[in-house]
């Protein structure tokens, strides 16, 4: 069995590096690997087509300046799997790369079933990508329990959600009983993350740094913690000397599940870290500023109730979020004032995020990466028996 793998960036050398992981366990017979990957994929056996920081751009300008490579390495692609023609080819996020991939792909061999591990955010903006994926995606592989629904709305291809990867490391996230003892003792701890983008760091870290001030001149004593994204670290350091309240900065995901698991609340900025602070069971006020194009250019094309991934997964604005002119220390210390001294907001966004567990559960239980690996072996099966794509039914896994 013969299966193609194609990631563009770190976060998708991840996922594929457990899928690989997965379908090795699961297989009668050890699969043929081939395509495109970093370390965590080349760790079970992957032997690239080139290195993965060759595609890992993101932005209008960076691809633009790197455009000649990006195209370059999408024919090299194309053309490798052509030529191995696999059971089943799986795309995996970034879709600038692996949808450009998947199209010609198809168009030279139709034969050659493909499918799509992360849905693009098509229920957030630019929802006509949704039926635009039909002709070259013949299911798609959900991290969210929504998607589903969102792509039979829209006129997508097949979807199934398979679960998210942070499922399985829930235990990493939940805090033992010393931890819970320091989430709930004096003085209060809040976990700050002003995001892993430069941009978001220099827009939101001297607004976060006025709200702790605010913070404290109204609780008294704080302790904070701030996970420090390691590429960015000098700057989050030069940045945060310039706060009144003192900062503890820790480093890497150990650390910074350490620190979600004793916090008492955290002050985040939008994006998947609200995920895994709302699976750690930690109160939040969320953030966001961009540059005035970008937020024009947002206003116009974003359509969803909530820019929080848990907001959108409970279906209800639970944790409050704060974008453009509303973040302010104003609007964002009083908004964490009472998350961190108790009381009845607290304890309502306490039990939404108790909800989480049963709405990201899979109904058949077990591992995201399995999960993932089963459909994809079903697929590659049906391939290898020549019926071609796998019929595979809407829902869950």
């Amino acid at each position: 069995m013969r299966i193609w793998l194609v990631a563009g960036e770190d976060s998708g050398d991840q996922l594929g590096g457990r899928l690989m992981r997965a379908l090795r366990e699961l297989s009668e017979a050890a699969p043929e690997f081939g395509g495109v990957g970093g370390e965590a994929m080349a760790a079970q056996g992957l032997a690239s087509l080139f290195p993965l920081d060759d595609v890992a751009v993101m932005g209008y300008l960076p691809v633009l300046a790197r455009a000649r490579t990006l195209l370059r390495r999408i024919r090299e692609t194309v053309e490798a799997v052509v030529a191995a023609r696999p059971d089943v080819l799986v795309i995996i996020d970034s879709p600038g790369f692996t949808h450009a991939v998947a199209k010609r792909v198809r168009k030279a061999t139709p034969g050659i079933p493909i499918i799509d591990y992360v849905s693009p955010s098509v229920w957030a903006w630019r929802p006509w990508r949704a039926k635009g994926m039909r002709p070259f995606i013949d299911h798609v592989m959900a991290l969210l329990p929504f998607e589903p629904d969102a792509h039979r709305r829209l006129g997508g291809p097949e979807c199934t959600y398979v679960g998210h990867p942070l499922i399985e490391r829930i235990a990493d996230l939940r805090p033992s009983a010393a931890e819970a003892a320091i989430r709930e003792g004096e003085p209060p701890r809040l976990v700050v993350l002003p995001g892993s983008r430069r941009s978001e760091i220099e827009r939101l870290m001297p607004v976060f740094g006025e709200t702790l001030a605010r913070v404290a001149a109204t609780l008294g004593p704080i302790e904070v913690e701030l996970p420090a994204v390691s590429r960015h670290r000098a700057m989050i350091e030069r940045l945060a000397l310039a706060w009144e309240t003192p900062v503890r900065l820790v480093h890497g995901e150990d650390a910074k599940f350490a620190a979600f698991r004793s916090a008492r609340a955290a002050l985040a900025a939008s994006g998947t870290v609200t995920l895994e602070l709302a699976l750690a069971g930690v109160p939040m006020v969320v953030a966001y500023k961009v540059s005035r194009i970008e937020e024009a250019i947002a206003r116009r094309l974003i359509q969803v109730p909530s820019i929080v991934l848990p907001n959108l997964i409970l279906a209800e604005n639970a944790m409050p979020e704060f974008v453009q002119r509303d973040c302010s220390p104003e609007t964002l210390s009083a908004s964490l004032l009472p998350l961190l001294a108790g009381g009845l907001e607290r304890e309502q966004q306490v039990a939404s995020l108790r909800r989480l567990d049963d709405l990201m559960r899979l109904p058949c239980g077990g591992e995201p990466s399995r999960s993932a690996a089963r459909l994809v072996l079903d697929v590659a099966r049906q391939r290898t028996g020549g019926s071609g794509a796998a019929p595979l039914s809407r829902g869950s896994a």
